[in-house]
């Protein structure tokens, strides 16, 4: 055969798919949905972006209804996002008995609620241009502008962002420093998705493909000449050790554990090597006791703190008995070697139904991590001022999630300070996705990360994105550390998300200008 014949073959082929109907469709869409999931950490499949994004496209040319094109983005997204929090059945699976009966809810549910958002994007896709090259830069438009709805609608959920597949394809993710991570999704949809236009019976598909490709090796290029063969400079005189425990989380609150899982901590800070530590750094709710109130558990954590260093633990912390109402915080808190309290930063980004419950007077149930009482939230992002320390920008939890959101603007800090506990999601993909997720947030910023994890993943991480050190998941152990210098602001630090948006519009307009030639022609 031919390759005309051979061409000819596959376009027909192609139009066949995106006109399949009922079960048949769904079921197509589904498998590309997960495809596109194994590009994800841990497993990084990066070549399926170009079989599931094509696929997307050529499903969406065959929607000859607003309804059917909605339908694309959603059963594509809903099969995408499940299988990419199914972890979060581990963290119902803490308590069986209370919360078991949420995992087909809490799984399918939160996948169905995402994939709302890129059914909406397959839509405005559709609505723009026509098939071909302009609804391949359409859907592109469309998917990152999903993304961004999803970074702040009902709190924002933005987890397992597309951008997230080449976080270890360093010269490619360096995009994320001028565009951020919403504009790193942006270019991959229109490269990965741009083979569909092959399937157009003109010739300017095979053209489009290689333009794509150029675009992604300039990309590459440039990404490779920014990020120095050297490793970054340290600050100087400064050796961080992140303590990574990995208590369960079905033992970790239980009273008689608590003095155990406190002298476990210490014992692991003051372990072979410590006297070279100038800061200890324990992860997300690591102490068992609320130390602002509790003088005796806060003098033992206190023997972990370095000679004229800090112990930087995350605990909760609580208002006193007697005041009403009763709030509790989920806190970061510096602990000098004479039991002294000298800095606090609570969370200021609280996970729905895991530290509060919305509508608790509508909906009978505990959240999950917090109980009846719900987590406060904090007054918001803050650098910290800490003697002997660079200024440092704590998060907690999946604070470092939301691209844009890392920092406080008008107070720059020199590093990022992610404490977490993954132990919530087992031996799962969660915390290779989270821990992704703060490496962006490296990149976007131009500042070195430290991602502490009760459980793992631990990690020394550059302001390239490269990870210097790190602690596997769950490994009970100590990491010991430099602190890499930060970058002068990047192009995304002095702009943030607006980048993104303006090329999302940019890439519209194109796409709707170009569908509306085509018609025209």
């Amino acid at each position: 055969m031919s390759f005309a014949g051979s061409v000819a073959v596959w376009r027909d082929r192609a139009t066949r798919l995106g006109a399949l109907s009922g079960w048949r469709r769904a079921g197509v869409l589904i498998a590309l949905g997960i495809l596109a999931t194994l590009t994800l950490p841990p497993l990084n499949f990066v070549p399926l972006l170009w079989i599931a994004f094509s696929g997307l496209a050529l499903m969406l040319d065959g929607a000859n209804t607003r309804w059917r094109a909605f339908g694309t983005g959603f059963w594509f997204g809903w099969a995408h996002h499940a299988a990419g929090v199914y972890w979060i059945a581990y963290a119902l699976l803490v308590d069986p008995e209370k919360f078991g009966w949420m995992i087909p809810f809490a799984v399918l549910g939160l996948g169905a609620f995402m994939a709302i958002f890129v059914g909406l994007g397959t839509l405005i896709a559709r609505e723009i241009a026509p098939p071909g090259i302009a609804r391949i830069l359409a859907l592109a438009a469309a998917w990152a502008f999903s993304e961004w709805l999803r970074d702040w609608v009902f709190t924002g959920f933005p987890w397992n962002l597309i951008a997230t597949a080449w976080v270890d394809v360093l010269p490619v993710v360096q995009f994320a420093s001028i565009a951020g991570a919403f504009g790193l999704s942006l270019l991959s949809v229109a490269i990965t998705a741009m083979p569909a236009a092959l399937a157009r019976p003109n010739r300017i598909g095979p053209g489009a493909v290689g333009a794509s490709l150029t675009v992604l090796a300039l990309v590459a290029a440039w990404g490779w000449s920014r990020v120095p063969d050297a490793p970054m400079p340290n600050q100087p005189n400064i050796r961080l050790r992140l303590v990574q425990p990995s208590v369960p989380e079905r033992d970790k609150w239980a009273p008689a554990n608590r003095p155990r899982e406190l002298l476990d901590l210490i014992t692991l800070s003051k372990s072979a090597g410590s006297d070279k530590v100038t800061d200890v750094i324990w992860p997300e709710t690591a102490v068992p006791y609320f130390i602002d109130q509790d003088q005796g558990a806060r003098g033992v954590a206190a023997q972990a703190v370095p000679p004229g260093g800090l112990l930087l633990a995350g605990a909760e912390r609580a208002t006193l008995p007697d005041v009403t109402p009763f709030q509790v915080w989920n806190s970061l808190e510096a602990v000098t070697a004479e039991a002294q309290i000298i800095a606090t930063y609570d969370k200021a980004h609280l996970v729905p139904f895991g530290e509060y419950m919305p509508l608790r007077h509508i909906l009978p149930l505990d959240s999950i991590a917090a109980g009846s009482v719900d987590i406060s939230a904090g007054p918001g992002l803050r650098t910290l001022h800490l003697p002997g320390l660079p200024p440092v920008s704590p998060l907690i939890c999946y604070e470092d999630i939301f691209p844009g959101a890392a920092l406080d603007r008008s107070d720059r800090p020199q590093w990022l300070l992610t404490i977490t506990n993954d132990g919530w999601f087992g031996m799962s993909a969660g915390p290779y996705q989270h821990f992704a997720a703060g490496r962006l947030r490296a990149i976007e910023e131009g500042l070195p990360m430290v991602h502490n994890g009760n459980t793992g993943i631990t990690a020394f991480v550059d302001p390239y994105g490269r990870v210097l050190s790190r602690l596997p998941l769950g490994a009970v152990g100590v990491l010991d550390g430099d602190l890499p210098q930060a970058l002068p602001p990047t192009f995304f630090a002095a702009h943030g998300n607006i980048i993104a948006l303006v090329l999302m519009a940019a890439t519209g307009l194109i796409g709707w200008g170009v569908g509306r030639r085509l018609r025209g022609a």
